[in-house]
């Protein structure tokens, strides 16, 4: 497999293939993948005309590749012109690109046509093999125009989202303004249209995305529109029904700010700009610091003259003030400060201990580190591993702690009580403890970012510390409307919906929790491919071993759409069987055990969690006897989703295709059990429950007719074809 379009090159001295302008950086996997065939086919090309023997078989296959990358080529532009004609701002740049691109394709076809190996070269024309130059100049032209040609293509997604983004402006804009429910309803159906384009647009381009830090912060601005969007359903609702109530006017404009501001995200990311030109810089965080710090030293033991040592003085200080953070928390236990407090005192003594062995190894004139630097070089990075250790603790300790305390939602239901009597002093009273409660969660989300461990799970407690933020005094703000209007319906349907919010964010909160634990623990680093067959053993005794399969496009969407539904319907399942009074009811107990498989098979999707192989999903899969039995006395109607999960399960198969289809039905199999009522609902509620996940709202669209995907199909197709 050739390596990526910006950084491949030839394995000749002539020059770089790959090397591309660099102003066409490649930002999306779409464009990456589009031009990963054509680097494998000029790379072959290029890697052939060293070679001293030219057999006839040599020769025709050159040929047959030059050929091929012609055609595609010619597909691929016929295509890139289409789209100049249909989009009048990029006809010139994208009409030059083609044209570069067709004359390379050209010269690629002309320099590889070589018939016979007794006259390659008789009639006086220039061959790959008599004009290495030409090919070299031909290959780099026919990579840099093709990757403008897709980066100009690129641009109308862009265009596509901008504009999808401003329509939806136009409406909200309307909805902010609007003064009676029946306009209301009408622009509210329209503006519900738009965002749902709006989302598939968005998602499309989240999941297209290279850099894991817009992913997420493109993740949490679509999280924000998406839940906000029935939060302004219902505030708005209340401001109508109550124009004169000056906080039901506070919460409604605070839904509608937020929106905006989440709308802007969302253009920024995709157009990598930010107001006055300045780029994102992330809150600096101890994860990041400890690790700066420990490659500086570590540094040390080949380069002794390259740093001073105020320069690591200086990089331990920060760390130093950073923990803070952590120390001057009135909810950091006694012990746990001074641990940390301990291990600081300890790192500034062991980086004093390695300044004075690498002065000594200075005077001495040495080239590497001395034995006696090299022991203090490791007493530090493992002192400062050890204050990261402990500072995970502290803080991972005082999320789950305060998880635990929240998780009945007691102030919650106490301010829906209270609005709901009409009593403004009680709402007051419980919404000062909401706000030591949000404060407690903001702190606590500041913690974790120190030890996230990644830029986008450090992206991901920003935007839960953000969501606190903001949603505390909404709350507070919808109950005192509900307090002053206590028979008021559509009051009390708004304060649950920031409620339900609220609560959400919590769930978010554990989820984090997880994943933070995960990368600590070495279980989930950078995200891998585990697409393995399975090993011989209990489940494919009869099989023998196979190399790696990577699935395509289509098939990684289908596994990856149904992660995303066990994902939501584990959501689901965790909160229904909150309202279970008996938490040992061998309903909920199978229903929570049943949800955690659902989650495992989610990670695994994603390429994480613990199930790394498909052999440790189909055992994952599997039913234990007794849960078995358990559901089956439920209900006669899982009989068949049970035997159809054991079957698919221990079913040996053979090839790649078989292999998809038993994991897409091992997960299918495991949705269905998911799906079924009686783990969907409250003991009254369960049997009039349906499954909540709508297929049309997973499902993806693109509606760019002439962008990146309609070239795709012209790179995409051309045949590898390997020297032998």
């Amino acid at each position: 497999m050739a390596s990526s379009p910006s950084t491949s090159s030839s394995s000749s001295g002539s020059g770089s293939v790959g090397n591309l302008d660099s102003a066409l950086e490649i930002k999306t996997r779409s464009v990456e993948q589009t031009l990963i065939p054509l680097v494998s086919q000029i790379t072959t090309l290029i890697n052939h005309k060293d070679k001293p023997k030219k057999t006839e078989r040599t020769l025709r296959a050159i040929q047959k590749v030059g050929q091929a990358v012609s055609i595609a080529v010619g597909r691929f532009v016929t295509v890139g012109e289409a789209i100049a004609v249909e989009n009048e701002e990029l006809k010139e740049e994208m009409g030059l690109a083609c044209f570069e691109a067709r004359r390379a394709g050209d010269a690629i076809a002309q320099l590889t046509d070589v018939v016979s190996a007794e006259q390659p070269e008789l009639d006086g024309r220039a061959t790959i093999f008599s004009d290495k130059t030409a090919m070299v100049k031909a290959a780099r032209m026919l990579l840099s125009s093709v990757t403008k040609v897709l980066v100009l293509a690129d641009r109308i997604v862009i265009k596509q989202i901008i504009t999808s983004r401003n329509k939806v402006l136009v409406t909200l804009d309307q909805l902010e303004t609007v003064s009676s429910f029946q306009e209301f309803v009408q622009i509210f159906s329209h503006f519900g249209n738009e965002m749902v384009e709006f989302a598939h647009l968005t998602g499309d381009r989240q999941n297209d995305l290279k850099d894991e830090k817009k992913k997420a912060r493109m993740a949490a601005a679509r999280a924000v529109l998406e839940k906000c969007t029935m939060m302004l359903l219902t505030a708005s609702k209340t401001c109508l029904r109550h124009p004169d109530c000056e906080s039901a006017r506070i919460n409604k404009d605070a839904v509608f700010h937020r929106m905006r501001f989440a709308l802007e995200q969302v253009i920024e990311i995709v157009t990598d700009a930010r107001p006055g030109g300045d780029a994102q810089v992330l809150p600096v965080n101890i994860y990041s610091g400890i690790k700066h710090f420990k490659g500086k030293v570590e540094s040390l033991r080949d380069e002794l003259y390259a740093l001073t040592p105020e320069t690591l003085h200086s990089h331990l200080e920060g760390i130093g003030e950073q923990t803070q953070d952590f120390t001057d928390s009135a909810y950091t236990s006694h012990e746990h400060r001074e641990s940390i407090l301990q291990l600081c005192h300890a790192a500034r003594q062991e980086l004093q201990q390695v300044v004075c062995d690498w002065t000594y190894a200075q005077s001495l004139k040495a080239k590497e580190a001395t034995e006696e630097m090299e022991l203090s070089i490791l007493k530090t990075c493992q002192t400062v591993s050890e204050l990261r250790r402990e500072l995970h603790k502290a803080a991972v300790g005082r999320a789950t702690d305060l998880l635990k305390c929240h998780k009945d939602h007691i102030v919650l239901k106490a301010l829906k009580g209270s609005g709901g009597e009409g009593n403004l002093e009680a709402v007051a009273e419980y919404s000062h403890k909401l706000t030591e409660q949000k404060e407690q969660l903001v702190e606590t989300c500041r913690l974790l970012r120190h030890i996230s461990g990644t830029e986008p799970l450090e992206i991901t407690c920003i935007h839960a510390e953000e969501t606190f933020q903001i949603i505390g005094p909404q709350i507070i703000s919808a109950a005192q409307t509900l307090a002053l209007h206590p028979s008021s319906k559509i009051a009390k349907e708004n304060l649950d919906v920031f409620c339900e919010a609220w609560e959400s964010q919590l769930n978010d909160m554990a989820i984090l929790l997880r994943e933070i634990n995960d990368v600590f623990e070495g279980r989930r680093g950078d995200k891998k491919m585990y697409l393995s067959l399975p090993r011989p053993g209990k489940h494919s005794a009869n099989l023998k071993m196979a190399k790696a399969a990577k699935l395509d496009a289509e098939e990684q969407t289908t596994i990856a759409k149904l992660g995303l539904e066990l994902r939501l319907l584990t959501s689901d399942v965790d909160s229904e069987s909150e309202k279970w009074e008996d938490r040992e009811h061998e309903i909920v107990r199978q229903g929570q055990s049943l949800s955690s498989m659902a989650y495992s098979m989610y990670l695994f999707t994603r390429g994480e969690g613990l199930l790394k192989t498909t052999l440790d999903l189909f055992h994952q899969a599997e039913l234990e006897e007794e849960e078995h039995t358990v559901i089956l006395l439920e209900t006669e109607k899982l009989v068949a989703l049970c035997q159809q999960l054991q079957v698919t399960a221990r079913t040996a198969v053979q090839g790649k295709t078989a292999m998809f289809q038993k994991v897409d039905s091992s997960i299918q199999n495991t949705k269905r059990h998911l799906c079924y009522p009686s783990f969907l609902g409250s003991p009254q509620s369960w049997k009039d429950k349906q499954c909540p996940v709508k297929e049309d709202s997973l499902n993806s669209k693109n509606t760019n007719g002439f962008g990146v995907r309609a070239l795709e199909h012209h790179m995409g197709s051309l045949t590898f074809l390997e020297s032998k």
